[in-house]
This record gives C-alpha cells, structure tokens and sequence, in this order.
C-alpha cells in the first residue's frame, strides 16, 4: 500500500508542482507544498472514513477531493495568496491530477 500511494503522491506532484509553480510563480518547494499536506490524508484517511462509514467509494472520492481542493486554496490564501486566485489555482492543479489520473489508471493501470 506504502509503495501504490508513493508512486500516487509522484504522480500528484508531477501534474500539481508545475501548475502551482507557474501560475504563483514560486519555488519548487512551495509548490510542491500543498498537495504535500493533503496527499496523505486524501490516500489513507479518506479510504479508512468510507469504510468505517460505509459509504459508496464515489462519495469518498468526491469529498476527499472536495477537501484536498479547498484545504489547498486555503493553505495558498495563509501564505499572501489572495482568496480567488487560491481557489481558482487549487482547483485547476486538483482537477488536473484527478483527471490525468483517472485516465492513467484506466489506461494503464496506475498510479
């Protein structure tokens, strides 16, 4: 499980770091940042919350990626990042690694 969510948080970062680096115009550090601190609890909490919970795994995706969204927009807005640009950028970074990797597991099976 440790090696499939390492090979998930690369991919994150693959797609998110150079969305959040071009458009904030930041370090590499600072835009690898926010999906640094959310990645975690989207692939081990969220999963752990369905099933204690029973919800269908739809669900689960779609409110854990609610929270990686707007928990990134805001970490963004904490560190001078004015509050529309925060979302906006969050969710173009969060809809691009979602999307990419839906379409890459579906084909080819991960990350």
């Amino acid at each position: 499980m440790l090696i499939a969510w390492l090979r998930a948080f690369v991919f994150t970062q693959i797609v998110e770091a150079p969305i959040y680096r071009r458009a904030l115009g930041v370090s590499w550090p600072d835009a690898i940042a926010p999906s640094t601190l959310t990645h975690p609890l989207v692939w081990f909490v969220f999963p752990l919350a369905t099933r204690i919970l029973g919800l269908p795994w739809l669900v689960s995706m779609a409110a854990a990626e609610l929270f990686a969204w707007l928990a990134e927009a805001f970490y963004l807005r904490a560190r001078g990042v004015p509050l529309k640009k925060a979302l906006l950028v969050s969710f173009v970074a969060n809809a691009a690694s979602l999307s990419l990797g839906l379409v890459s597991r579906a084909v080819f099976g991960a990350p």
